[in-house]
């Protein structure tokens, strides 16, 4: 048989109860899969990389530099292996259009249907805050009103005490009275 809590000791009563750990993160996790863009393997890991440095302007900067060291090394005739019209330049540069394309448009795919995931899941979180705050809010209410009938309860006890003290002071006077005639009788 389990002890009561009003037979345990009187620290029994007072002792601390440990919230529930709370998930922050219940929300997102159903989404964790599209957190990587392309995946979570090594290519992909790469790929992602790939995609974001081409907006660098590390990337901008290289690229200008690699075009503007081509042009010259073949227009002053340092190496003659792409002379004007620069055909295989453009060549270079279609195949990075061709390969860069893709990979941007698959980034902006994945982060468009990230976006989109994070955004229901904050929603999801947003109602369970205000579903936990109707609940507050009710307990609350409930304990307002159970406050207020303890309350009245107090009232109406403190009038009844009021009460039983007047009539037990009209009670000691009576019998003050009546024992003090029988004293004054001899």
């Amino acid at each position: 048989m389990k002890p009561k809590p009003s037979d345990s000791t009187p620290d029994a009563a007072s002792a601390p109860v440990a919230a529930p750990e709370i998930d922050h993160l219940r929300f997102q996790r159903p989404h964790a899969h599209l957190a990587p863009t392309f995946g979570s393997d090594r290519f992909a890991l790469q790929a992602e990389a790939f995609a974001r440095f081409f907006g660098t302007p590390l990337f901008l900067g290289g690229q200008t530099a690699v075009v503007a060291i081509w042009i010259a090394v073949n227009v002053l005739g340092l190496v003659k292996f792409d002379v004007y019209p620069f055909i295989l330049l453009n060549l270079a540069f279609s195949l990075q259009a061709a390969y860069a394309a893709p990979l941007i448009l698959l980034a902006q795919t994945r982060q468009a249907a990230r976006d989109k995931a994070l955004s229901e899941a904050d929603a999801q979180h947003r109602e369970a805050l205000a579903a936990a705050n109707e609940q507050r809010q009710a307990i609350a209410a409930q304990n307002a009103a159970q406050m207020l009938e303890l309350l009245q309860q107090n009232t109406k006890l403190t009038e009844f005490t009021k009460q039983l003290t007047e009539r037990i002071e009209l009670l000691t006077v009576e019998m003050h009275e009546h024992f003090m005639r029988k004293d004054a009788k001899p």
